[in-house]
């Protein structure tokens, strides 16, 4: 089975996660320059309410079985500090029905465990 796997970040912690995923044996990852809010609503500064936070969304689909070490290799290089801070993003995880290679029409039943498909 193949889950899907989408974490948003803050900006300057997007290479530091990427890095971690990679040496984590995790190296195909697409990513997203997206803008949004979460809980916080927002950042005001002065009087000036900032709706739109610059963020970064990182999609990678993986075998279910590597799920918990993924989402464990994104929270400890995504946060800002050892407990976190509000900002320090999301993660997002659903499964994958299908999943197909266009250039050789192949479906997909699970990924190398280096992220390459079998």
């Amino acid at each position: 089975m193949l889950t899907m796997i989408r974490a948003i970040v803050r900006p300057e912690k997007a290479d530091k996660v990427l890095a971690a995923l990679m040496e984590a044996g995790f190296p195909a990852v697409t990513k997203y320059a997206v803008a949004g809010r979460g809980k916080q609503r927002g950042i005001k500064i002065g009087d000036v309410t900032y709706d739109e936070i610059p963020k970064v969304m990182l999609l990678s689909v993986i075998n279910s079985a590597d799920k918990d070490f993924f989402v464990e290799t994104v929270m400890n290089s995504a946060r800002s500090s050892g407990k976190g801070a509000f900002g320090d993003g999301k993660i997002f995880v659903s499964e994958v029905e299908e999943s197909y290679t266009i250039s050789s029409g192949v479906k997909e039943t699970q990924y190398a465990s280096e992220g390459v498909p079998a």
